[in-house]
């Protein structure tokens, strides 16, 4: 799938492009928010953002992968978070997972999430080859 990352000034610092361009005849992975309560193991993560954050990408990852697609065909991303506080927290949290080509995105702080221990959600939006 060719993509074009418009590189931005300031927006790299905070690991996310101003806009990604997709071409050809791509399938488009329209995917749910994701949280990241509990680990694998089913261990509540209350109050811990960082452990939130990773498991909600690895919770992503997982429905990714059952659509044919990674974290890496990810074009865009609507991050919610409920903290201000924690939003460069999570910029730092996410040059991990995208090193150097960022995908679009918005990060919205809320007063509150479908559980009260929730943290951060993302719901993202994937390209893949068709």
């Amino acid at each position: 799938m060719a993509r074009e990352y418009l590189d931005g000034t300031w927006q790299a610092e905070r690991s996310f492009s101003p806009a990604v361009i997709t071409g050809g005849a791509g399938r488009v992975i329209w995917v749910a928010g994701h949280g990241g309560l509990f680990d694998d193991s089913g261990n509540m993560l209350k109050a811990d953002f960082e452990a939130q954050t990773r498991q909600a990408f690895a919770n992503i990852a997982v429905t990714l992968a059952r659509a044919g697609a990674r974290l890496s065909d990810i074009v865009s991303m609507t991050v919610y978070i409920g903290d201000t506080r924690h939003g460069d927290r999570f910029t730092e949290i996410r040059k991990d997972y995208f090193p150097d080509r960022f995908p679009a995105s918005t990060l919205v702080t809320v007063t509150g999430f479908a559980r009260p221990e929730m943290m951060v959600e993302i719901t993202p939006v994937a390209v893949i080859d068709a």
